[in-house]
């Protein structure tokens, strides 16, 4: 942690506790609160698809197959996050 603010490099990982190794200096700049805006974003489907999607542990064997049920399931959580787009 110091190397990287001796560098003058601004690290942006998520706070997991309050006693985490991320100090005040980290995340009251504005570029950490932007950070953990878009994780969130982007985490949103992924957790959608382990847990409504079943991709835990799939049942699929091989690249192939696992790559198409994943596809499949992403296409599933953007039809349902545009059904609550459009109905609002």
């Amino acid at each position: 942690m110091s190397n990287l603010r001796q560098a003058r490099v601004t690290p942006h990982f998520a706070r997991t506790s309050r006693y985490s190794a991320t100090d005040g200096r980290t995340t009251r700049q504005e570029g950490y609160a932007l950070c953990q805006k878009h994780r969130k974003i982007i985490e949103e489907p992924f957790g959608w698809a382990k847990t409504v999607g079943r991709m835990v542990q799939t049942t699929y064997r091989g690249v192939k197959r696992v790559r198409s049920r994943f596809i499949l399931t992403m296409a599933a959580n953007n039809l349902a996050r545009l059904r609550r787009l459009l109905g609002a």
